[in-house]
């Protein structure tokens, strides 16, 4: 493929609705899931579609998951099926053709609804029991976020005081010095003057 180019075809603009929730490889499952309480408490909407494709297929059923477990009632079903996606290239040198290359992508669907679903559909899932249900709360999980930014500050004090400490210690060390000096040296520049004229002085005479 090295005498050919991939042509980049402008992506088509998607209309989404309010109930779906597209899942990306990168995306945090807590966005996830505060956009599914936007749909359920803000919107009024019964149901919530989840959809992901290729590698963010397992994110997207953590997703519905945690929200199953967030939201009391809700029943599932959920679709795999596959889009197949063209991509050409085109020739760098003359005399040579276009190349297209298919290959098939897939894609989950998971439909949490409020409302009764077909329970004869394949991928049906009743909802949960009660008690494994925790229900959604925006303000504990922005405590929650608010803990997490206390503790991160508490640590930055503590690195502070180690500091302070350092500071402290060479100061005694200093002091320390000062005072060896005063005392040995005065003591011995006395001594050896005082003996050494001493002993000289009445044998010259």
């Amino acid at each position: 493929m090295d005498k050919y180019r991939k042509v980049f075809k402008p992506k088509e603009e998607v209309v989404k609705s309010d109930e779906e929730i597209r899942v990306t490889a990168a995306g945090s499952v807590s966005a996830y899931v505060s956009r599914a309480a936007t749909v359920f408490n803000e919107l009024n909407k019964p149901f919530v579609i989840v959809q992901a494709t290729g590698n963010a297929l397992t994110k997207a059923v953590t997703a519905a998951e945690v929200i199953k477990r967030r939201f009391k009632g809700l029943h599932q079903i959920t679709e795999l099926k596959s889009v197949e996606i063209v991509d050409e290239y085109e020739p760098l040198e003359e005399g040579l053709d276009k190349v297209t290359d298919t290959r098939s992508l897939p894609v989950i669907e998971i439909k949490l609804s409020k409302e009764a679903l077909d329970t004869s559909n394949k991928g049906y899932q009743p909802p949960l029991d009660e008690s494994e249900v925790k229900e959604y709360d925006a303000e504990e999980m922005a405590r929650g976020r608010g803990r997490g930014r206390a503790g991160g500050r508490g640590g930055s004090k503590g690195r502070g005081k180690g500091k302070g400490g350092g500071k402290s210690s060479s100061k005694g060390s200093s002091k320390g010095k000062s005072k060896g000096k005063g005392k040995d040296e005065p003591k011995g520049k006395g001594k050896g003057k005082s003996k050494g004229k001493g002993k000289d002085e009445p044998r010259g005479k």
